[in-house]
């Protein structure tokens, strides 16, 4: 194939990761879906209400101008008349809330949308804004003019005596507001996105053919097997295996068997792979290669985060993003790659009398991570976001450094968090699990981990002996139980995850679940409209991180206060954090989207959650946490501001905004001060905000003694010999930066010291 050819050779997507509906108006009933037809009335109207057709008009002066094609005047009409309750946005905003939410939210949104659709009901909710002077003179929701319907919904959203009742409204709108945004028709387009700017990123991946999907040797993709092509697989590929047929179970033998891909469980799997065992991963994931990727926000949600990327903490203040696809996190984080900080280290080694983190075994564990993902320190061409950051700092004197990358310098992709589909980052599924494979390593994917198998031992230091793990696939046509048998098992899959699977495994240590670290931020935004703006680009594309600035005290330049870095987003999300004041406010917010330059802050953490069942998450930010946050946020503003922005603002619930033109350092400051870190949604203010985390440590942290942690130095539980944990999980605090490299390098020393454990065992 010549070079002409290979350009115009077509990417074929992953089928699960192309846009399009499955829903049609001949299949669409609501009792599939889970909500009766007078559910999905009042779920309609609420759509509409949160997205409704506005006059055109009004959008003009956000978007056109006299150089406006008739293309870009007919996309900001269709946006214009476009609605929420249009077919089939409210069924497909109804699918997710019926299998994302969390049980006890999901029936107190049914009860709610039961009562809409009753008169009484909606009196009930609404109060006298349902009544009218003409018969039937009391209306139920969908019945009421459009501009009755807003201002019900404005009264919840500032509402403090029925706070649930808000907590519905926040989730029918990110839900409503996410579909909208990220639904797409068999064409892979979405009709809003011309009107936002927004375009999808078409680069085609800079792998030749020979490495499109270097880990397929490798892979046993349990949801496409059976029974039989199962067994048969697994002998292929030089996995021992046995069938009991009396218990139905499947027995497989291995020396090393890791739950997880990313950050730890990858590195493991290489590490012990080359030192000759038998590796045997289980990922409950799909393995996808950078052909596979579409970068839709959508599709690609669904199947690369967990619980599809709209996972929250109980009380719905912590939005929360965590991998769930092989390579884990490393296949769709941010590319981020900040080793420890000395100040953590030192904290480790001495206050929580940790040795490893005061080794030089360590810091070598580091250099060989960074030297294996191909750690590079420079960017040629900075996003947005990253220019603006860097400006802002400048103007003001504040020192901004580089963030070095897993990605090549000239890596100019806004689309990283849908995977990478030029295949430059690289995440474990490009680098340490090609290792691993390449030693003889099998991935099952499509497989998830039910328990660990422990046996009691009565004369021994740990209560416990692990066997290995029993799973099952994520297949109907697989039967049998999955029983593997290892000498040395590994809990690699991550903090939200690993503390479950221990305790469903009968460990009782409490630390399990305890101490979970989100790092959670705020977000602020800043308005750069082309005319007003030397800095060029878009908001979604370019390297998502590739600067960082520390907000620091004068008391104190060691310890950052918090760190600020630049955001990734598609529409979906960005329509999902930004506050709902008016359905026309958030069409002329949703205009500016391409750009709407967001930078946040994030802070280490003091305070803590826990998360003893999977998908059960609570959390509590510390009052330093709060103050922390808000200093950082301050600064995110005073950085945008001085980068030129001519709109700043926040994403609390009143839309708390500025405009800058002219503005004088007294008119910022005032505004400043109105700028704090508010509770969530389900809090007694008036005014709310929602908090983001991609970033859960801690929860099985490692200790000196089994009173301190779940693990010790080592990584193994303290309850259970040959059980070990490698992931975020193990952190004995959060730390405070981009945690790739300290997870990866903590479990490469795991690792090395498993692998000359079994050594001496065998001799």
């Amino acid at each position: 194939m010549d070079e002409s050819d290979s350009s115009q050779k077509k990417r074929v997507s992953h089928p699960l990761l192309r846009g399009g509906t499955k829903l049609s108006s001949s299949n669409c009933k609501s009792s599939k879906i889970g909500l009766s037809t007078s559910q999905i009335n009042s779920l309609s109207a609420v759509c509409e209400t949160l997205i409704p057709p506005v006059p055109v008009q009004s959008l003009e002066n956000e978007k056109l101008h006299s150089s406006s094609s008739s293309i870009e005047r007919d996309a900001l009409g269709g946006f214009a008349s476009a609605s929420g309750s249009q077919f089939p946005l409210p069924f497909e905003a109804a699918e997710l809330l019926t299998t994302r939410a969390q049980p006890e939210v999901l029936s107190l949104t049914k009860l709610v949308l039961t009562l809409l659709s009753t008169r009484l009901g909606t009196l009930l909710l609404c109060g006298f804004l349902c009544l009218d002077w003409g018969f039937p003179f009391l209306h139920h929701f969908s019945e009421l003019r459009l501009e009755r319907r807003e201002r019900i919904l404005q009264k919840w959203s500032k509402g403090v005596f029925f706070r649930p009742l808000r907590g519905v409204l926040v989730l029918l709108k990110v839900l409503c507001c996410y579909t909208f945004y990220t639904r797409t028709d068999e064409k892979s387009e979405n009709p809003a996105w011309q009107a936002i700017g927004y375009k999808v990123d078409t680069r085609e991946s800079l792998t030749s053919s020979e490495e499109e999907r270097p880990l397929q040797k490798g892979i046993v993709d349990c949801t496409l097997a059976d029974d039989s092509t199962l067994v048969r697989s697994l002998k292929e590929k030089g996995v021992e295996v046995t069938l009991d047929h009396d218990e139905n179970i499947c027995k497989i033998k291995c020396d090393v068997v890791i739950v997880g891909s990313g950050c730890g469980g990858g590195v493991a799997a290489a590490v012990l792979a080359t030192s000759g065992l038998k590796v045997l991963v289980l990922e409950k994931g799909n393995y996808f290669a950078s052909t596979d990727y579409t970068s839709l926000e959508g599709p690609s949600s669904k199947q690369l985060y967990e619980n599809g990327g709209v996972l929250t903490s109980l009380d719905g203040k912590v939005m929360i993003l965590a991998g769930s696809t092989l390579g884990g996190g490393s296949a769709v984080n941010w590319s981020a790659c900040i080793r420890t900080p000395d100040p953590v280290l030192r904290e480790w080694f001495v206050d929580n009398k940790i040795k490893l983190f005061g080794s030089s075994e360590y810091h070598s564990a580091m250099d060989a991570v960074s030297k294996r993902i191909e750690v590079t320190e420079n960017c040629a061409q900075e996003s947005l976001q990253n220019l603006v950051l860097r400006k802002g700092c400048e103007n003001l004197g504040l020192e901004v450094q580089r963030v070095a990358r897993n990605s090549s310098e000239d890596h100019y992709c806004g689309s990283c968090s849908y995977g990478c589909r030029t295949g430059e980052k690289k995440g474990t599924d490009t680098t340490w699990l090609v290792d691993a494979v390449s030693h003889g390593a099998v991935i099952l994917t499509g497989c998830k981990a039910k328990r660990f198998i422990l046996r009691k031992e009565e004369e021994s230091m740990r209560s416990h002996r692990c066997l290995g793990v029993i799973a099952s696939a994520l297949s109907k046509s697989v039967t049998r139980k999955l029983q593997i048998g290892a000498k040395v098992s590994i809990s690699a899959c991550g903090s939200l995850l690993t503390p479950p699977l221990l305790i469903s495994s009968g460990l009782r240590n409490p630390n399990i679940g305890s101490n979970l670290h989100l790092h959670p931020v705020l977000y602020a935004w800043g308005y750069f409209p082309d005319s007003k703006s030397e800095i060029k680009g878009t908001s979604y594309e370019g390297g998502i991180i590739t600067s960082v600035h520390k907000v620091v005290s004068d008391n104190d330049n060691i310890h950052p206060n918090a760190i600020i870095e630049a955001s990734g987003g598609g529409p979906g999300t960005i329509s999902a954090i930004t506050p709902w004041v008016s359905g026309l406010d958030m069409k002329q917010r949703m205009l500016k989207y391409a750009r709407n330059a967001h930078i946040f802050a994030l802070v280490r953490d003091q305070g803590s959650g826990e998360v003893k069942e999977e998908g059960r998450i609570k959390y509590r930010l510390d009052t330093s946490d709060k103050r922390n946050l808000t200093m950082g946020l301050r600064q995110c503003l005073r950085i945008l501001v001085a980068a030129g922005a001519v709109e700043v603002g926040t994403y609390r619930s009143d839309g708390q905004r500025l405009k800058c033109e002219g503005i004088k350092d007294e008119q910022l400051n005032e505004f400043l001060d109105t700028v704090s870190a508010v509770g969530g949604p389900i809090s007694h203010g008036e005014q709310w905000v929602l908090y983001g985390s991609a970033h859960q440590m801690g929860s099985c942290r490692m200790g000196a003694t089994e009173d301190d942690g779940t693990v010790d130095e080592n990584g193994e539980c303290w309850e259970a010999k040959d059980l070990f944990v490698c992931d975020g999980s193990i952190l004995p605090t959060a730390v405070g930066v981009n945690p790739m490299i300290t997870i990866e390098s903590t479990a490469y020393c795991i690792s090395k010291k498993i692998a000359a454990y079994l050594k001496k065992d065998s001799s």
